[in-house]
């Protein structure tokens, strides 16, 4: 089961990725942790995925980003979401809930 739960996240990767970073400006390790995190320890994202996920989403313009120090005063690349992210997330965020709910009707027949 643990390989269909990667599968699924790699198809959602972005919509996970936008809604973290609607959260606060992050580097690319916060954005693993917090995914991480709000998910109790279920969603694990590792750097293969990631990375290209925020450089996709740079490249539509959803997020931009900028070099800065870090926590423990290393060099990183915070990135954030923009205006163009945000209506991207609100109106992902409407289909997954379509799709979840759909999905969870059928599971739920007898």
């Amino acid at each position: 089961m643990k390989q269909d739960s990667h599968d699924l996240l790699q198809g959602t990767l972005d919509l996970l990725v936008l809604k973290a970073l609607s959260l606060a400006p992050m580097h690319g390790w916060g954005v693993a942790q917090r995914l991480q995190l709000l998910s109790r320890e279920v969603l694990q994202v590792n750097q293969g995925s990631l990375y290209p996920a925020l450089h996709r989403l740079e490249r539509k313009g959803f997020i931009d980003s900028e070099w800065a120090a870090s926590e423990n005063n290393r060099r990183a690349r915070y990135y954030r979401i923009t205006p163009k992210g945000a209506r991207a997330l609100e109106s992902e965020t409407e289909s997954w809930e379509r799709f979840a709910g759909a999905v969870a009707r059928v599971l739920q027949t007898t």
